[in-house]
């Protein structure tokens, strides 16, 4: 239930990552955090609508890598048209600190003493009463100037994660949920220490916090001062560009709550999972009689205990045991369920010898639609590409390659050097090589092309643009 006072609560969705360990369906350009691991709604989605019990969506930000802005806004225009004015683009990966610094930044400039929750974007909650109830006794302690914890209650002697050794009760008047002082940090243990965690009440390092904007900046600049003063210098997109590159590469764990003074931890059951491997994945969702999970369309005969995903087309399977196996329009990873964490093992074999495999999928997400690579060969490339409505490609030109597209449906409004013509379906027009050209979609339905590119070198990067609506790298 949505809570009916809100005070100056605010919330930041940490956005980055590229989730290795669940290849081959998230890969670089898309990453654990916008597929739909979970359910119908991506796992960004579902983190954005838990929050929104808690915030109003003006008080959101998100904060995520430059590669995947256009992606995040679009996904999160679905749940709310407010929410996408508020992203933040990295031009580059610093680690949790730097993002979150920036972000707490923006709010501070409007409201130094807002409540902020910090949160990944790639969790899975089962029980988001048990989380709301956590943030807002959490809000308590921050108000009391502490940086404050979420710290998941263990299910198992896991090694996977950090662990925080909680210390004696605050005491807060008001609070649902107990609020403990943090004793100590522990990194990830060993299975033997892991146990013995357990057993001493540990809590797992849940990755999520509360405070204080003002106090959180006071202690950014006792504790990390070069960053505070690069973030408090940036005014605009040109700084972050210029200087973002240059701030340290800092988790908060390391670089701020394990040397602040007044730090607490909330203990909550809440059903929660990281969902970073695919054996996590198992766990966290139903099985059916034989033990397997399944996602897709799956036929299986003989099989027990095994999780079977497929993205694109029949995956069966005969007489299997354990096996995890995952199947996408371009790549099939099968392995033992017990190596799912090893995973990163392979991705880095596979970028060694097929780069693209880890980085892309064949269908690739653009701020204006999404194309489809139907076949690619020597000085050749077939794509299905579709543009959403009223959305328009870069004026572009290519050194290397010519075009030839034909309307599938809608309509399609095309700049070809100095003709501008309009085309319906089954019509069709030539771009040889270096001509500039455009394509927009001025109709109220998704236009669908069949784009057939030919030429020495059919490679993504053989793009200059000349004017973009989406602010991308202009080249000339």
């Amino acid at each position: 239930m949505p809570d009916k006072m809100r005070g100056n609560s605010y919330a930041v969705i940490l956005a980055g990552g590229s989730g290795s360990r669940l290849w081959p369906l998230s890969r670089t350009l898309r990453p654990k955090q916008l597929l739909p691991l979970n359910g119908d709604q991506t796992l960004l989605q579902q983190t954005a609508s838990r929050v929104l019990n808690h915030v109003d969506a003006g008080r959101l930000l998100t904060v995520t890598h430059q590669d995947h802005k256009f992606e995040v806004k679009g996904q999160l225009a679905e749940l709310d048209a407010a929410l996408p004015a508020s992203v933040l683009a990295e031009p580059c990966a610093r680690n949790t600190l730097p993002a979150i610094a920036w972000a707490v930044w923006e709010i501070f400039k409007q409201d130094p003493d807002a409540l902020i929750g910090v949160f990944p974007s790639d969790h899975a909650i089962s029980d988001e009463h048990s989380f709301l109830s956590a943030w807002r006794s959490a809000e308590l302690a921050a108000k009391q100037g502490y940086l404050v914890l979420l710290g998941i209650t263990p299910t198992e002697p896991a090694t996977g994660y950090g662990y925080i050794h909680p210390g004696a009760s605050l005491n807060l008047d008001g609070a649902a949920n107990r609020v403990l002082n943090v004793s100590r940090f522990v990194e990830k243990p060993d299975f033997d220490n892991a146990k013995r965690f357990v057993a001493d009440g540990y809590l797992w390092n849940s990755g999520m916090f509360v405070f204080r904007a003002g106090d959180f900046m006071r202690m950014l600049a006792q504790h990390q001062p070069a960053i505070h003063q690069a973030i408090t210098a940036m005014s605009g997109a040109s700084d972050v560009k210029a200087c973002y590159g240059d701030l340290p590469n800092l988790s908060i764990d390391y670089g701020l709550a394990e040397k602040a003074g007044k730090v607490a931890v909330v203990p909550v059951a809440m059903g929660w999972n990281d969902l970073g491997s695919w054996e996590s994945i198992y766990l966290h969702r139903g099985k059916d009689e034989a033990g397997n999970m399944t996602q897709g369309d799956v036929l299986t005969l003989d099989t027990q205990n095994s999780l079977l995903w497929t993205s694109h087309g029949l995956l069966a399977t005969l007489g299997l045991n354990n096996i995890a196996v995952i199947q996408t329009a371009d790549a099939t990873l099968v392995c033992d369920r017990s190596r799912s964490e090893d995973i990163r093992q392979i991705v880095a074999e596979v970028q060694k010898n097929h780069p693209h495999l880890t980085e892309t999928h064949l269908t690739v997400h653009r701020p204006w639609g999404v194309y489809t690579i139907l076949e690619e060969g020597p000085n050749f490339k077939i794509k299905c590409i579709v543009v959403n409505p009223g959305a328009k490609l870069s004026m572009q030109m290519h050194k290397h390659r010519s075009e030839h597209w034909v309307v599938v449906s809608g309509i399609a409004k095309i700049t070809n050097g100095t003709q501008e013509i309009q085309l319906e379906p089954n019509q069709s027009t030539y771009i040889p090589k270096t001509h500039r050209h455009r394509l927009e979609n001025p109709g109220s339905f998704p236009l669908q092309i069949i784009e057939v590119q030919c030429g020495d070198y059919v490679g993504e990067d053989d793009i200059v643009r000349f004017d973009d609506t989406y602010d991308r790298a202009l080249s000339q």
